[in-house]
């Protein structure tokens, strides 16, 4: 296989091809001044191999013009495959339209179709006009674009959204159903919370790859932060780790590599299908985990 065929491939044969598979997410800086510097960082990154990397889209489109120049940059400088994130709330058809002939020019066929959040800025309680409400309408759309691999979320410890797991998978069919390929699942730092979900997500009936997301811990604060958005929970034997490193940074960061990488090892042991790594933008945590699993592209 080329590596132009390889840049086009669709999650489904990228997961058909590799028994297991590396991906990484990057989010755009907030300054168009510091674009260079994550490109830095990115291709640094490049050297683990991974099979695919992902740029975030911020809230309401933030973003946009920065996550497309990123994932331009991974899939035609770099020559590895880009995922470029996409969110529905606050746009128009006509401006998902254009963001998707824009993707289609430069040569991205693969998308991880998501709800969003409104801009911070956006009054609270009040409605955001937007073409489509949910990932599952922005899914079905993009299907029917024609030449776009879909991805879509999965939340092992349910959304915060939704009024139970049974209906939070009842919802993640949809997506699929809508024409998902791949399921990347939001963080958490038990493996068998992953195994759980995966039950659910088999009992469900649905079959395309489920990949679970791990964040190394880097800073208690940022991972408060994170597990606060997303409704992800902290196991107590973790959060007593955690508070003895309170005072020592550089320890909480070797830590949070060593914790990250035993619980990527149990997740690969246990059928996992990959690892989709939450990088932060640093690559200081992210080697030497790639490194100890022997997991990434081949040569």
């Amino acid at each position: 296989m080329t590596a132009t065929t390889e840049l086009h491939c669709s999650f489904a044969e990228i997961f058909a091809r590799n028994e297991k598979v590396l991906s990484f997410e990057f989010f755009p800086p907030k300054k168009e001044a510091r674009l260079h510097e994550t490109f830095t960082l990115i291709e640094s990154l490049k050297k683990c191999r991974p099979h695919y990397m992902s740029v975030t889209y911020g809230a309401g489109g933030g973003t946009k013009d920065l996550t497309q120049r990123i994932v331009s940059y991974i899939n035609n400088t770099l020559h590895v495959p880009a995922v470029a994130h996409l969110t529905c709330i606050g746009h128009s058809l006509q401006e998902i339209d254009f963001v998707l002939q824009e993707l289609k020019r430069e040569g991205i066929n693969k998308i991880l179709a998501l709800r969003g959040d409104p801009p911070q800025s956006h009054p609270a309680g009040t409605p955001l006009a937007s073409a489509f409400t949910n990932a599952e309408q922005l899914t079905r759309h993009i299907s029917r674009e024609k030449g776009f691999s879909i991805a879509v979320a999965g939340y092992p410890e349910t959304h915060k959204d939704a009024p139970s797991a049974a209906a939070d998978i009842d919802y993640l069919k949809r997506k699929v159903d809508a024409g998902a390929e791949l399921i990347i699942t939001q963080l958490f730092f038990e493996a068998e919370i992953f195994f759980k979900f995966l039950e659910r997500v088999h009992a469900a009936r649905i079959s395309v790859p489920v990949i679970p997301g791990i964040m190394p811990i880097s800073t208690i604060s940022q991972l408060q932060r994170f597990t606060n958005m997303c409704g992800a929970s902290i196991p107590p034997q973790l959060h007593a780790a955690l508070n003895s490193f309170e005072r020592s940074p550089a320890d909480l960061e070797q830590f949070g590599i060593e914790y990250a990488t035993e619980l990527c090892q149990k997740l690969l042991s246990g059928g996992a299908p990959g690892i989709h790594l939450y990088t932060l933008n640093k690559t200081h945590q992210v080697m030497p985990i790639v490194s100890s699993l022997d997991i990434g592209r081949a040569a």
